[in-house]
């Protein structure tokens, strides 16, 4: 425990690191993936803006990176980080190839979502005069919103739990000085106090991602 008091303000850096990887991941991830959900459905054929060829390269694209474990995703993109952002290692590098993960992965969450709505509330907004964009925005995202934010909640975790794996990387965050401080020096006080931290701060965004979805059902 000594040694985990004297690294005290590492590991309070790494918490900071955490916070801004999964932040900006979810929230990057999150707006890119709401983008690419809406175009699968829209595009959908027999949909609002039905267009087979759109649909098809967007659903391929989607269905080949989802399944990718992140570790080897993050490996794959390093020449396109390197065009983009200058670097592969990092805390920088790490929340790029996270905010591209999540995107796809809440893409296929916000598909799925809105096409559990109602086919009558559409076809009620079209005798009104909305035009498909609207549509989409105003009437099916808030329609299908409390299980999508239900969605955005696993996504949370599941950013919480891939960026443990930024110290694979140098990304920084509670995994890289679990590793690095932790295991590595077989100071297993300094482990189980990062991974009591990674717990709190998954079971503080659960009860956040619940109680906003409670209150958009109840609407």
């Amino acid at each position: 425990m000594d040694e985990f008091l004297d690294n005290l303000a590492v590991f309070r850096t790494a918490i900071g690191q955490t916070f801004y990887i999964v932040t900006v991941s979810v929230v990057v991830g999150g707006l890119l993936g709401l983008g690419l959900g809406l175009t699968l459905y829209a595009t959908r054929p027999g949909n609002l803006l039905g267009n087979r060829a759109v649909f098809v390269v967007v659903n391929l694209l989607v269905n080949l990176v989802r399944p990718i474990p992140f570790v080897i995703f993050l490996t794959a993109i390093q020449p396109l980080m390197l065009r983009t952002i200058g670097t592969t290692i990092g805390t920088n590098a790490v929340t790029f190839a996270l905010s591209l993960a999540a995107a796809f992965a809440v893409s296929r969450i916000v598909e799925q979502n809105l096409l559990t709505v109602e086919p009558g509330v559409i076809e009620a907004a079209r005798a009104a005069g909305a035009r498909p964009i609207g549509i989409l925005l105003t009437v099916l995202v808030p329609e299908a919103l409390g299980p999508i934010v239900l969605g955005y909640t696993f996504i949370f975790v599941a950013v919480v739990d891939m960026s443990a794996q930024a110290g694979l990387f140098g990304g920084g965050g509670l995994g890289d000085f679990a590793i690095t401080y932790g295991s590595q020096r077989y100071n297993w006080f300094t482990v189980y106090a990062s991974v009591a931290t990674i717990v709190v701060i998954v079971q503080a965004g659960q009860f956040l991602g619940n109680w906003l979805a409670r209150r958009a059902l109840r609407r």
